[in-house]
């Protein structure tokens, strides 16, 4: 029976499900698509990524232009994968995003279970490190962290962390 996998049983995944996650990934990246992703049903734009600029004001370079942009999900979460074996579904916002914008959406909702989280970024590395996924991750932060809703809970005190780390990094990464 396939069920969707969820943070409470991501930990359990087998290592062959993670194998099939990132073959997924890497496969995805490589398709063509003239469509533009809309994550949370919104086109990301340079507008909707300089949302960033209301968590760090004047800390983060947010252009769009000079990122390297790929296929992607653009609404990579646990209710959207399937388990025992990997499935993605619910491809409505697909389309064009900056790389990493899948990782990063998975990584930031993950940081409450800190081994998962370590587990998706080793994973997922090279996006993630990446000048563009480093972006992303950071538009995933602030989209939290913007949230006046959002309980103060484990989850929002480690986006805060790792926000504050990526933009220090982000500020000094070579351009």
């Amino acid at each position: 029976m396939r069920q969707g996998a969820s943070l409470a049983t991501a930990s359990a995944l087998s290592p062959t499900w993670w194998d099939t996650f990132n073959q997924s990934l890497h496969a995805l990246a490589t398709h063509h698509t003239t469509r533009t992703a809309t994550p949370d049903t919104q086109l990301i734009t340079q507008d909707l990524v300089t949302t960033i600029e209301q968590v760090f004001p004047g800390q983060v370079e947010t252009r769009l232009d000079t990122l390297d942009w790929v296929p992607t999900h653009a609404d990579l979460n646990w209710s959207n994968l399937l388990a025992p074996n990997c499935t993605i579904i619910d491809w409505e916002d697909f389309g064009l995003a900056p790389r990493g914008l899948d990782a990063a959406t998975l990584w930031i909702t993950s940081l409450g279970d800190p081994e998962l989280a370590e587990r998706i970024h080793r994973a997922r590395q090279a996006d993630l490190t990446s000048p563009s996924g480093r972006l992303m991750a950071l538009f995933h932060c602030a989209k939290i962290l913007n949230d006046t809703t959002a309980p103060h809970d484990q989850l929002y005190a480690s986006v805060q962390a790792v926000a504050a780390d990526l933009a220090k990094r982000q500020d000094s990464a070579p351009s």
